[in-house]
């Protein structure tokens, strides 16, 4: 069984959009259609979510850390092995 869905949207965008759809050959319903189904499924993110903040002194570590890497300071050597790292960290 099918539904019908009415929403409005901004008429420019839709134009954009529907132009789009021909290029590709495909009818904008299946377009919107396939959007549906991708916000179900999960692949489809549509980016509501509030830009996360750190305190003030978790992002000074934070800075300093960046800052660290970017200056290649503070930094442990790659290892090989796992002896090799736990006997760096003995030293």
């Amino acid at each position: 069984m099918n539904t019908q869905v009415i929403f409005n949207i901004d008429k420019r965008l839709k134009d954009q959009a529907m132009k789009k759809a021909q290029m590709q050959g495909l009818p904008f319903g299946v377009i919107l259609k396939l959007a549906t189904q991708a916000f179900v499924d999960g692949s489809l993110c549509v980016g509501l979510l509030s830009k996360e903040e750190f305190n003030t002194n978790s992002r000074k570590h934070i800075e300093g850390a960046v800052k660290d890497i970017k200056e290649k300071k503070n930094l442990s050597p790659r290892f090989s092995s796992a002896k090799e790292a736990v006997a760096y960290l003995k030293n």
